[in-house]
């Protein structure tokens, strides 16, 4: 049964991960979206400069490359075979292009996807983001 006490904290309910999720996406703070989570191109803020969230707590360690490698390839594999048995292009332009192709968006997709793992870390209250401040 649940304490209807406003007063208390239910530190087990998790936290809306939609919305967590899109502003990870954003590359914005999950909690209040606002403040920007990165400090650089994949250096995540100890503390959100708005609200003042811990962040620090976050592990997405490989998870966003691992994502970003399956999602491109993905992508671009079947893209390739398509490309080349529909138009049979010459193949330096074709690795010229797809090189291309694939470096834009791995670039593209890598700092969102962290975005989006320590959103899910933070809904989840995983690795510490559970744990109130006194």
């Amino acid at each position: 049964m649940r304490d209807t006490n406003p007063d208390s904290l239910d530190t087990t309910e998790d936290r809306p991960m939609g919305r967590a999720m899109l502003n990870g996406w954003r590359r914005r703070c999950p909690c209040c979206g606002s403040g920007p989570m990165l400090s650089g191109y994949l250096t995540v803020r100890s503390n959100c400069a708005v609200c003042g969230e811990d962040l620090s707590h976050q592990r997405a360690d490989d998870g966003p490359a691992y994502l970003t490698i399956l999602i491109v390839g993905h992508i671009l594999a079947p893209s390739l075979l398509a490309v080349y048995t529909a138009f049979e292009p010459d193949p330096l332009v074709l690795a010229s292009v797809f090189g291309v192709a694939t470096v834009a968006l791995s670039l593209f997709l890598l700092p969102r996807l962290k975005g989006v793992m320590v959103a899910i870390q933070w809904a989840k209250r995983m690795h510490g983001f559970g744990i109130e401040s006194a």
